[in-house]
């Protein structure tokens, strides 16, 4: 059953994705309502599973990981047990920060940083060259982030 939210909850959702370390008091303020109140409609939208964890945002260049590259993968066969190996294997790689299965050309996209274009060689020839099925590997390199993901637009 799909979770019904009122407009306090989607106020709560977009501050809450702006700042997740913010006070109960600072959040109940921005919205609206007394702290318990506040308080109690997280706890529901946590229950609800909407919201499934809270985590930092780092900055790559800060952490030294300078480029990004997208990686259109497909695979030689498109099985469930094929499919299937594939993710298990891409799950075991931290280099990859997302895997995406998709339509169109390709059946993956991943999203890769790395320190530099040495660096990613690594990857691809350690990492990405090594998972099963693979049969065409295209990268292309991000030269620079236009708008970056802010959180869901809550309707």
């Amino acid at each position: 059953m799909k979770f019904q939210m009122d407009d306090l909850d989607r106020r709560l959702l977009d501050a809450l994705q702006r700042d997740c370390r913010q006070s109960m008091a600072e959040l109940s303020a921005k919205v609206g309502l007394s702290s318990s109140a506040c308080h109690r409609r997280v706890g529901l939208l946590e229950e609800a599973g909407v919201i499934s964890r809270y985590v930092a945002v780092l900055d790559p260049a800060t952490l030294g990981l300078g480029i990004e590259f997208n990686v259109e993968i497909s695979l030689n066969s498109q099985t469930d047990e094929a499919l299937a190996a594939f993710e298990k294997a891409v799950n075991r790689v931290p280099e990859i920060l997302e895997c995406h299965l998709v339509t169109g050309g390709a059946d993956y996209i991943l999203r890769i940083a790395a320190r530099n274009i040495a660096d990613y060689e690594r990857v691809h020839r350690e990492r990405i060259g090594r998972l099963p099925h693979v049969a065409r590997i295209e990268s292309s390199l991000r030269l620079r982030t236009v708008k970056r993901w802010q959180g869901y637009v809550v309707r």
